[in-house]
């Protein structure tokens, strides 16, 4: 399939062939609401912690006789039924992380890409370099398409001029497509995409069994 290229003015100048692999996958929600999901478990630090009864600093003496007061039993302090004693049923440290087989990952991301394209989400830039770095310049480029809310711009190799431009204007962000994954893609609502980084896109994850 192709896809229009536009230059920083919006304007467009020529299309570009690209893979139907990435950028025509059928939809599978399933497998893309999967594969987020394990994404989000991932980046989760699973540090909670309570004390249990048996944690808490407090002395172990029983605060009433059993019978005789007319009142409830009660043991220590440490009782999770008492204020500063033990927690029960609390979180502790664990590991939140899931594991996915590397087909699903790279199927997912072709679905979210895909579904980027059906909805008319995605823009390709001809050409994004700069020699300094220029908020100015990232800043035109998403006045000129008129885009509204957070922005993805996908280059094709880290280039720290274009990251720096774009580190102090909120909601633009700036992605390697080496590094892409289906958790940012579908998180935002504008994509912009160069020319160079669909070549590598493609390259990774197009060719028939090439990293599969």
């Amino acid at each position: 399939m192709d896809l229009q290229v536009k230059d920083n003015n919006g304007k467009v100048v020529g299309s570009v062939a690209v893979s139907d692999k990435v950028w025509r996958a059928e939809s599978n929600d399933a497998l893309l609401h999967q594969v987020i999901v394990a994404q989000q478990a991932n980046q989760r630090r699973g540090t909670q912690d309570t004390q249990t009864r048996g944690e808490v600093s407090f002395s172990t003496r029983k605060l009433r006789p059993q019978k005789g007061g007319g009142t409830s039993r009660q043991g220590s302090r440490k009782s999770p039924t008492r204020v500063g004693g033990g927690v029960a049923h609390g979180p502790h440290p664990r590991s939140y992380r899931q594991r996915l087989p590397k087909k699903m990952r790279r199927q997912a991301l072709r679905v979210a890409l895909s579904e980027k394209v059906r909805d008319e989400a995605i823009i390709v830039l001809d050409l994004l370099k700069l020699d300094t770095p220029k908020s100015s310049v990232i800043r035109d480029i998403v006045k000129a398409f008129e885009l509204k809310g957070r922005t993805l711009i996908v280059i094709g190799s880290t280039d720290h001029n274009v990251v720096k431009s774009a580190s102090n204007i909120p909601g633009v962000e700036i992605q390697a497509a080496s590094l892409m994954n289906p958790l940012e893609t579908v998180s935002v609502p504008n994509l912009i995409i160069t020319q160079e980084a669909l070549e590598t896109i493609d390259t990774l994850w197009g060719a028939d069994g090439v990293n599969e």
